[in-house]
């Protein structure tokens, strides 16, 4: 059960019938693209991931990273042949700015590598996503100096990116920190402190790491406000680019982890033989700011994880329910024993995963697609930002926690065998535990969703996404073999929009009253935007003339369940929503125990 089939169909359903990938292809800034070039590359990828990175997966997780006494830390042996052999390929630059060696696709091909790269080996995948991140910070805020010493051999991933935010006494709270960025008068400053939860800050697949670090200056003030950010390489680059001498920046110690064993989740050490060379990337006092550069980046990639994870885990449930024989299904010969396939649970099952993964897809697509046509010369760019921002606690929220619950689902299905380690299920359930937890914990995102992005205009974001949606369930009602999904979603928008309405009232009074509807609220949300883009789908599958291997109509069958089955859980949230926050603050701490 370790085998995993890269998804292609699907994918490229997604970028042609409801992202409509071609509509911006073939103009600037992605003048040098087309549809059959993107066709290939996602099957390329596909067979890359399948046959090297795959099979990895393992490894990963019974060897695992191994921090030394001397600091370093290694990977598996069959880690560091796939990355050799990923570095060779070219994958990691497919979605950056040609000028320092990328491939000038949109946003949305950086999605498509990355989720099927996270289903292959989530914790191999984490190198490049750190690494990509890095990349987009350096882009938009370094000088050009930086970016032409770092950026080209980072897009091929001969370097590798780091995000340091954390410490011990500043987990979400980052304005907490206390590294300290003394300037050295030749524009470089000494950075002291230390950084936990670093994912692969220390590692043997790569010659050289750039960490982008948050710290203090000696004047900047408290809070957020005064926070900037630095460029901190492993290794010090030479004027003609080669490694020069190793920064004063050590591995302590690798955290011992629930899941994603093969990923060095480190803490740092600047400074421990006087500080480590830095150099600021953007203005002082700006590095929060930039670092959300990096940070939105990641939350997107992060909900992928969930989609990635729960691709993987739902293929092997499904072979498991082909394979295991149990009971007699209804109709079945007596005394005979039937693939648990055919017992009507283990379908709805099966139907659920299929289903929220079909849609999961849609809206992580929709969002990476609305990123690309923000960067479009037209009137439309600056909704389309708007549409991203909404979108990104939702993506990043909504599919980690399906995440979890859709490998649950799949380990239930495989019962007992599914409980144990040597089936490699498990490892999926423990992996993809982390997402709703790192790059802001979900009730983060809620908080974000309810102060942030529904306030955006007003609401009139949120109101005008939701009538965009309304007209789709009304087409959608007209198509019979949808059946009720019509119906569903448009009761589900209105039920929306009620909650939307309430909270923006309430929460402008009470903000708590806000924020204790904020992750039913998500919840709600994420599911009738995910019915607005499945209707888009099922629409687009009812529209096709020749389905000769039943594609289309499983399109449209998975529509149906989520319209009949899923999407009636988003309407019966509006009560939970517009609770408010007395039950929450009801009970003094000492008698919750």
């Amino acid at each position: 059960m370790s085998d995993y089939s890269p998804p292609v169909d699907d994918i490229q359903f997604v970028l042609d019938e409801v992202v409509s990938i071609g509509d911006f292809l073939e103009a600037p800034p992605f003048e040098d693209v087309d549809r059959e070039t993107v066709g290939l590359l996602v099957s390329e990828i596909g067979r890359f991931m399948a046959e090297i990175v795959a099979p990895t997966n393992r490894d990963g997780d019974q060897i695992g990273a191994v921090h030394k006494e001397d600091g370093s830390v290694t990977l598996p042996e069959s880690f560091r042949r796939a990355y050799k052999q990923y570095v060779a390929s070219g994958f990691g630059a497919v979605p950056f700015d040609p000028e320092f060696g990328g491939g000038g696709f949109p946003w949305t091909m950086a999605i498509a590598i990355q989720e099927m790269m996270t289903s292959a080996n989530m914790a191999f995948a984490l190198c490049p996503l750190l690494t990509q991140g890095a990349i987009e910070a350096i882009a938009h805020h370094g000088t050009s100096e930086q970016q032409a010493t770092y950026l080209p051999k980072m897009l091929t991933g001969e370097w590798t990116g780091t995000m340091n935010l954390t410490e011990p006494q500043a987990g979400s709270d980052v304005g907490a920190l206390t590294s300290k960025a003394v300037p050295v008068g030749d524009g470089s400053y000494k950075i002291t402190g230390q950084k936990i939860f670093i994912t692969f800050g220390e590692h043997d697949l790569a010659e050289n790491i750039i960490h982008l670090v948050l710290a203090r200056t000696p004047d900047a003030g408290p809070g957020t406000r005064g926070i900037s950010m630095f460029l901190v390489p492993k290794f010090l680059v030479n004027d003609d680019g080669s490694l020069g001498s190793r920064n004063d920046v050590s591995c302590v110690s690798i955290e011992h982890k629930l899941g994603i064993h093969g990923s060095p989740t480190c803490v740092l050490s600047y400074g421990e033989n006087g500080g480590a060379i830095g150099w600021l990337v953007g203005d002082e006092n700006t590095g929060m700011r930039n670092m959300f550069t990096m940070m939105n980046n990641a939350r997107l990639s992060v909900g992928l994880q969930g989609l990635a994870v729960a691709e993987r885990a739902y293929q092997q449930s499904l072979e498991y329910s082909q394979e295991r024989t149990q009971g007699t299904a209804v109709g079945a010969e007596k005394g005979t024993s039937s693939p648990i396939i055919d017992h009507a649970d283990v379908r709805r099952l099966l139907m659920t995963q299929r289903s929220w993964i079909d849609s999961m897809r849609y809206l992580l697509y929709e969002n990476a697609a609305a990123i690309d046509r923000s960067s479009l010369p037209n009137d439309q760019a600056e909704s389309q930002k708007e549409w991203a921002d909404l979108l990104i606690p939702l993506s990043k929220s909504l599919c980690t926690d399906l995440g979890n619950e859709l490998t649950s689902l799949a380990v239930q299905i495989c019962g007992g065998m599914g409980f144990v380690e040597e089936t490699g299920i498990a490892q999926h359930y423990r992996d993809i535990r982390i997402g709703a937890i790192y790059e802001g914990t979900n009730g983060i995102q809620a908080a974000d969703l309810v102060g942030r992005k529904l306030p955006m205009r007003g609401g009139e974001v949120v109101m005008n996404s939701l009538d965009q949606i309304a007209k789709a369930s009304s087409e959608v009602a007209n198509i019979e073999a949808l059946g009720q999904f019509g119906k569903n979603l448009g009761e589900a928008v209105e039920a929306t929009r009620r909650a939307s309405q309430w909270l923006l009232e309430n929460g402008a009074k009470d903000p708590n009253e806000a924020l204790a509807g904020s992750s039913p609220y998500l919840r709600m949300l994420g599911t009738v935007v995910c019915g607005g883009l499945t209707a888009r789908a099922a629409i687009a599958a009812s529209g096709m003339t020749s389905d000769p291997d039943g594609f289309y109509e499983a399109k449209i069958v998975s529509a149906k369940f989520f319209g009949e089955q899923i999407l009636p859980g988003a309407a019966a949230l509006e009560s939970a929503v517009t609770a408010g926050a007395g039950d929450l603050f009801a009970l003094k701490p000492s008698q919750l125990g």
